[in-house]
């Protein structure tokens, strides 16, 4: 479902906007439909990551408008401002995505909240969680074993870098380094980096700061 937005001012820019949103809906309207059928039949989870990987395959500014038209509609919520690029893939249809989001291509999402203005690098993984398969049972393969999904939070204005794997929440204003790998929770406005990541600077004053002091 999307959210509301304030009226806006009627200008050519964003008359042509609405109607690019209104044809991109259109256009993908036949993937919904598909979408709500595999979900009746196979479950939602199942269902977003067949049409995300469609709709995925789509570059430049239509793939933007494609997505977003099917996101706003597939996902619990997804704001009409969000943008997720080229290559990108849904596995949880519970997925969040606020005001401003961007997402860069080639990243994998799963039960996620991605808050106002955060901002995805390329090739980044969030699963849901760092539990999805349990692996304690030699008795028993691994993909017999089951596991647990558990929402992966991203604060507001943080920014996670290149090929960075999210599988903890990351604080408000957070910077996340490109590659680094997040298995703990990560407080508000600190820079972490590494494998497993750790705190390797502050972006505010505070008592982080004064421990990195």
């Amino acid at each position: 479902m999307s959210d509301p937005l304030p009226p806006r001012p009627f200008t050519l820019r964003n008359a042509a906007k609405a109607a690019i949103r209104i044809l991109a809906l259109v256009a993908v309207s036949p993937i919904l439909l598909l979408f709500w059928l595999d979900s009746a039949l196979r479950g939602p989870d199942r269902a977003i990551e067949s049409s995300s990987q469609f709709l995925a395959l789509f570059p430049g500014s239509i793939g933007q408008y494609l997505r977003r038209a099917f996101l706003q509609r597939a996902l619990t919520s997804c704001h009409s401002s969000a943008l997720v690029e080229f290559g990108t893939i849904f596995s949880q249809a519970d997925g969040v995505i606020e005001e401003n989001v961007y997402v860069g291509p080639y990243c994998i999402l799963g039960l996620v909240h991605l808050e106002k203005d955060v901002l995805i690098a390329s090739g980044v993984q969030i699963p849901s969680g760092a539990k999805t398969h349990f692996f304690d049972d030699l008795t028993k393969p691994i993909r017999e074993q089951g596991g647990e999904r558990r929402l992966v939070r991203v604060g507001a204005d943080s920014w996670i870098g290149a090929g960075a794997i999210v599988m903890a929440d990351v604080g408000k204003g957070t910077v996340v380094a490109a590659g680094a790998v997040v298995v703990k929770p990560l407080p508000d406005y600190v820079i972490a980096g590494g494998i497993p990541a750790k705190i390797i600077g502050t972006r505010s004053p505070g008592p982080v700061a004064n421990e990195l002091a």
